[in-house]
C-alpha cells in the first residue's frame, strides 16, 4: 500500500476530524476480475456476425467506459460500422449474450469479501458506482456472495450520464444517505481517479484492475495492490 503527499487531501476543504465514513466502489477490475466473461460474451457476439474472437488482452484494453464504448471499440476492432446508429442497434443482442451469465468465469480479487466484511463492522456505509449496467451489475454481486454488504448501486444505465462524469458518484452517496463529503471512492482506473476529482471526494486506486497508465500517473490519496491493506487505508482517510 502507499500513500501520496496530502497535496490532494487538502483540495477538498475537508475539514480534520470530518473525514469519509462511506465507501463506494468501482466494480470490474476493482472488486470482481470480470474480464474473462466479457471477453466470452465478445467472443460469442461476434461468432454469430462471422468474426473471429478477440483476444484477451484487446477487450480488457476495451473495459472501462461502458458497455456502449466497449461495444464500440469491438465494432470498430473487427471492421464494422461503429457510429453510434450501428452501436445502439448492435446493443440488445450483445447485452443478452452478457447478461445471461455475467459472473459464470468472474471472480473476486483476493481479500474483497473479507475487507467488506471489516469495513461494514467497523460502520462504514458501502456502496457500488460501475459503469457496468445495473442489472448485470446487481446479478454479478449476488452470484459472487457480496450483495449483502452494499446499501446502494449505480449502474452505467441508471443515469444519463456515465463516468467520468461525477453525477453517478452524487447519486450513489445519495442513495447512501450521506453528503458526497463524506465519500472515499475506491478504483482501478483512470475513469475512477477522474470522476472522483470531478466529484472532489478522496480516491483509493486499486492497483491490480484495468488501468492503462502508470499508477504514478494517476492522481489518488493511497494506492493498494491487496485488499487486506483497505480498511486501515480508510480509517487513516476518515481520521
Amino acid at each position: 500500500m502507499s500513500f501520496v503527499p496530502d497535496a490532494l487531501a487538502g483540495a477538498n476543504g475537508r475539514p480534520a476530524g470530518q473525514g469519509p465514513r462511506a465507501i463506494v466502489f468501482d466494480l470490474d477490475g476493482t472488486l470482481v476480475d470480470s474480464v474473462p466473461d466479457i471477453h466470452a460474451a465478445v467472443a460469442a457476439f461476434l461468432a454469430e456476425r462471422g468474426h473471429p474472437p478477440l483476444d484477451l488482452a484487446t477487450v480488457t484494453g476495451f473495459v472501462g467506459n461502458g458497455v456502449p464504448v466497449l461495444l464500440e471499440r469491438v465494432l470498430r476492432a473487427v471492421g464494422e460500422a461503429a457510429d453510434p446508429a450501428s452501436v445502439q442497434a448492435a446493443l440488445p443482442r450483445f447485452n443478452a449474450i452478457y447478461g445471461a451469465a455475467p459472473a459464470a468465469l468472474s471472480r473476486l480479487y483476493p481479500g474483497v469479501a473479507t475487507a467488506l466484511a471489516t469495513l461494514c463492522e467497523a460502520g462504514f456505509s458501502l456502496g457500488v458506482c460501475t459503469n457496468k449496467p445495473e442489472e448485470p451489475a446487481r446479478r454479478m454481486l449476488k452470484d459472487l456472495g457480496i450483495a449483502g454488504f452494499f446499501a446502494a448501486l449505480t449502474g452505467g444505465d441508471s443515469l444519463p450520464l456515465r463516468k467520468p462524469d461525477p453525477a453517478p458518484l452524487r447519486h450513489t452517496a445519495a442513495l447512501l444517505g450521506v453528503e458526497l463529503a463524506a465519500v472515499t471512492y475506491v478504483g482501478d482506473s483512470e475513469v475512477d481517479a477522474a470522476t472522483a476529482a470531478a466529484a472532489e471526494v478522496r480516491f483509493v486506486l486499486f492497483t491490480e484492475g484495468y488501468r492503462k497508465t502508470p499508477v504514478a500517473e494517476i492522481a489518488h490519496h493511497a494506492a493498494l495492490g491487496d485488499f487486506a491493506d483497505l480498511p486501515g487505508i480508510v480509517a487513516a482517510l476518515a481520521s
